[in-house]
């Protein structure tokens, strides 16, 4: 597909056109700066859509948003500032509700639900028992961090005022905590799994 030749009939960069756009109005100006990247809108589109024409609409519809938002935002990189506008409208119209499709599913398929709820309860009754058994195994001011940050819902500052720890120590024994925990986790999963 072809729309217009790609020329640079003005001279001008693109920052310089999507700036004066801004400062004028000129559609004209913003004719050209876009014109230079329609093929490209037109790419993201057909990626999207998977339709020709639905990208050729998607295309005019880029545009018209760039009417608006060219004279609100100062736009340094204009190339790839744009490919992100294009791909966000696209996006947001495959998530209009006109376009989710619903399928209809057999209710005799799916898992009776007080044996899926009785699995899940007993599930997480075991994680419990194992992060307990891995909040143990931490050091004693990573443990008191963990459990203020995670179970307590205390900030960090917070911790520090309760504490009297460093800021950033806090910071530091929940993040070595944490990834203690979901190794000690895993290895515990491993271990439930091969017995």
């Amino acid at each position: 597909m072809s729309f217009l030749p790609n020329t640079n009939r003005s001279g001008l960069s693109d920052k310089e056109l999507a700036d004066q756009y801004r400062d004028s109005g000129d559609m004209a100006v913003l004719g050209e700066l876009y014109g230079r990247y329609m093929e490209l809108v037109y790419g993201v589109c057909l990626k999207y859509f998977k339709e020709p024409e639905a990208a050729k609409d998607a295309v005019m519809q880029v545009f018209e948003e760039l009417v608006s938002k060219l004279r609100k935002h100062t736009v340094d990189n204009f190339r790839p500032w744009l490919h992100q506008v294009a791909r966000n409208y696209c996006l947001m119209q495959l998530r209009t509700p006109k376009n989710l499709k619903t399928v209809e599913f057999n209710g005799e398929l799916m898992q009776n639900e007080e044996t899926v709820h009785l699995n899940a309860v007993l599930e997480k009754e075991e994680n419990y028992k194992r992060l307990e058994g891995c909040l143990d195994l931490l050091t004693g001011d990573q443990q008191r961090a963990i459990r203020l940050f995670y179970l307590d819902n205390k900030c960090y500052n917070e911790i520090v005022e309760e504490t009297g720890i460093a800021w950033n120590q806090v910071r530091s024994f929940i993040q070595n905590g944490r990834r203690n925990l979901k190794n000690c986790m895993e290895k515990k999963e491993q271990e439930a799994e091969t017995n």
